[in-house]
């Protein structure tokens, strides 16, 4: 049996823009083309994922959560699957996540496991290939399973990073605002809200408006403090935002957070937070959420990588 371990930041994304269909709507079937643009930030809190690979007669899949069978984990099969198209033998694959964020609520953790999972299994697999190969699989699996967008871009670089073209991450156009050491976020989360719901029911016209305009204006000014008042009138202009999300947003930002914006997608909070102003901003959640429902993690400027 071969094993093999890979990490990936969890992901919180604060705008966006879906990018799924040409200038005159004709919707776009490749896969590789489709993304989003936007931006947002990687946790150093995410997904381990542990690989053991052995050949076998026959093909055999088993995906685990946090020690659950999770046959509900697409995203992470389709990615198994494209892998092991790439081999003429039979293998039985057993991947185990550990998530250390909230699942469904904005965090990526789709993304992060997908990336985790292409990883570690073609390192225990001995396939060869270069981080855009491992994004570009990982990205066409979240695209085709309808868990994100262009999540993956974000988690393989890591830091502050605005996805600035949409499709697999070597095509498109990444950059990032740098983040100066003890930078946290502290995020709260309402209750979960499914991707492919979202997707299926979003006016797309709106967030796709205010979604160009909110990164034009974060590029002509490239800073922290306008990356997080973009972000939030993003959320504002397009109605994602609930009453409470609102109220969270005002409380964290009074007590002394450099920002608060609502995660995409998720009934959720992040704030962006100065080490000295921790304490104040985690009691201004805690009015809110109970702890269970709080996370609190430093952003990881690195990306998805081997561990072990």
């Amino acid at each position: 049996m071969r094993t093999s371990k890979a990490f990936s930041p969890a992901g919180i994304s604060s705008f966006f823009q879906i990018c799924d269909s040409e200038p005159d709507g004709t919707p776009i079937t490749d896969p590789e083309r489709i993304g989003s643009r936007g931006g947002g930030f990687a946790l150093k809190r995410g997904v381990l994922t542990e690989v053991e690979v052995e050949e076998s007669e026959e093909k055999k899949v088993e995906v685990f959560i946090n020690g659950r069978s999770a046959p509900e984990a697409e995203t992470t099969r389709r990615v198994i699957e494209m892998l092991l198209k790439k081999t003429d033998c039979h293998y039985r694959v057993k991947v185990s996540h550990k998530v250390d964020v909230p699942v469904g609520a904005g965090f990526g953790t789709s993304a992060a496991g997908a990336l985790g999972t292409v990883m570690a299994l073609s390192r225990a697999l001995g396939t060869s290939l270069t981080f855009s190969q491992i994004g570009r699989l990982a990205h066409i699996a979240e695209v085709e399973c309808r868990t994100g967008l262009g999540t993956v871009s974000g988690l393989l670089y890591g830091g502050c990073v605005l996805v600035k073209k949409p499709g697999v991450p070597d095509s498109g156009s990444i950059d990032r605002i740098p983040v100066p050491p003890g930078y946290y976020i502290v995020a709260g989360v309402f209750q979960p809200r499914m991707t492919r719901e979202f997707l299926e029911k979003a006016d797309r016209e709106i967030i796709n408006r205010v979604g160009a305009e909110t990164l034009i204006r974060i590029l002509e000014e490239p800073s922290l403090e306008n990356f997080m008042r973009r972000s939030r009138e993003f959320a504002e202009k397009t109605g994602l935002v609930t009453e409470r999300v609102v109220r969270l947003m005002d409380a964290s930002q009074d007590a002394g957070a450099l920002g608060a914006a609502q995660n995409m997608l998720g009934e959720a909070v992040h704030a962006l937070v100065p080490r000295d102003r921790l304490e104040p901003v985690l009691e201004a959640f805690g009015k809110f959420l109970p702890d269970e429902r709080i996370i609190v993690s430093e952003i990881e400027n690195q990306g998805v990588r081997l561990v072990g």
